[in-house]
């Protein structure tokens, strides 16, 4: 039986889903990228590229990019974009994705898939989400419905996304990631279990700031609050602005008794819609109303 020919695309799928979002983008505009890839190749191939760049934050760069005769992931990416840019373009940007979903012709197309599950997880729209990311068909949907399922607080459900996912490969690297986000969500004996994945990563990949907040995760989860600090730290060195590693410090500094004002100011200008600034402004105006009552 003839070897099946090796994928030209590994390397740039493996670097995206382990955060290496700048290797991605400099392997394709590098020496490192195939010119003669088929033409569906070409489109994932430039798909992964702008989603590198929308996980960096170019938001507009991506929207400039795509033209309205791209292909149909790609106008996918370019709506995901849009979503991101601004929280004043949400609503068109999730027009945009219910008319393309409501096209039969493209509608079941795995990225304008996956991408509706990633703007609707976004929205808290669980339900909705998965309507459209359940059916599976990539390792990448099969992941989301896993990260899905896990926000909803169904592990069991994700359990089974998962072994899906070990079926078709146990050692594929989005395999391994949903594995240690399980993991996490279970807790107890699961932990050391996830901490080792990430372990098993940094010693593999290019050390990104997914692996270091993994890592970082799992040592606070087992009460190692100074290990912890000292991945978030090199995080932070890596990207001033990432949003996840600025949530830990928060959480780690807190429980380290050191002030944590600093890294919550930073995520409030980085990413003023996440859980946790929302959560910080909750509980200011609630500590507020009961000092007025008290005054």
């Amino acid at each position: 039986m003839a070897a099946s020919a090796p994928d030209p695309l590994f390397g740039l799928r493996n670097n995206f889903y382990i955060g290496a979002y700048q290797a991605v983008i400099n392997a394709v505009f590098g020496k490192d990228n195939a010119p003669n890839l088929s033409q569906d190749d070409a489109v994932e191939r430039d798909t992964l590229v702008n989603r590198s760049y929308i996980a960096l934050g170019s938001y507009q760069y991506v929207i400039n990019e795509i033209d309205s005769s791209a292909a149909t992931p790609l106008q996918a990416v370019k709506l995901l974009a849009l979503y991101l840019a601004s929280p004043d373009n949400k609503e068109t940007a999730i027009a945009g994705l219910h008319e393309l979903l409501g096209d039969p012709a493209i509608a079941s197309n795995p990225i304008l898939r996956l991408i509706a599950g990633i703007v609707f997880m976004h929205e808290q729209d669980y339900n909705e989400a998965l309507k459209h990311t359940n059916a599976g068909g990539t390792m990448e949907l099969h992941a989301l419905n896993v990260q899905i399922l896990i926000k909803m607080h169904r592990s069991d459900y994700a359990e089974k996304q998962l072994r899906i996912m070990q079926q078709v490969d146990e050692d594929h690297t989005l395999t391994q990631l949903a594995t240690a986000w399980l993991n996490l969500a279970v807790g107890g004996s699961k932990i050391q279990e996830a901490y080792l994945i990430f372990q098993d990563f940094s010693e593999k990949y290019q050390l990104t700031n997914l692996i270091l907040n993994g890592k970082a995760v799992c040592c606070m989860h087992m009460g190692n609050f100074d290990e912890a600090e000292t991945l978030l730290l090199e995080a932070l060195n890596k990207d001033a602005k990432d949003p996840e590693t600025l949530a830990n410090l928060v959480v780690c500094s807190l429980h380290l008794g050191k002030p944590s004002a600093r890294y919550l100011n930073q995520l409030k200008i980085s990413n003023p819609d996440h859980t946790l600034v929302k959560r910080a402004a909750s509980a200011e105006e609630s500590f507020d109303r009961a000092v007025q009552t008290v005054a």
